[in-house]
């Protein structure tokens, strides 16, 4: 295991975090410990749950109070305009 100090991997993270994700075992030393780098999987399907304490009736809840804000919104003209400035002359849509 290659094991850094917090300094030294700040300076080069990147490439830790890529070597880390190669399969290499890379180390940081926090106090007396050595915090391991290593890739996770991530699942998004529980992670208001985990994260919040969020039910999927609660994120039903309040997925459908942020559409009726944004509907009252755009209904009351102050809906936010998106534009995309990759072309000129490019139209610019009400959100």
């Amino acid at each position: 295991m290659t094991t850094l100090s917090p300094t030294k991997a700040r300076a080069n993270l990147t490439s830790w975090l890529k070597a880390a994700a190669e399969g290499e075992d890379v180390g940081i030393l926090y106090g007396e410990h050595v915090i391991a780098l290593r890739p996770v999987t991530v699942e998004s399907s529980d992670y208001a749950l985990r994260e919040y304490g969020a039910t999927a009736d609660d994120l039903r809840r309040a997925a459908a109070k942020a559409h009726d804000e944004i509907e009252k919104d755009r209904k009351g003209g102050h809906g936010k305009t998106q534009s995309n400035n990759r072309r000129r002359g490019r139209r610019r849509y009400k959100m």
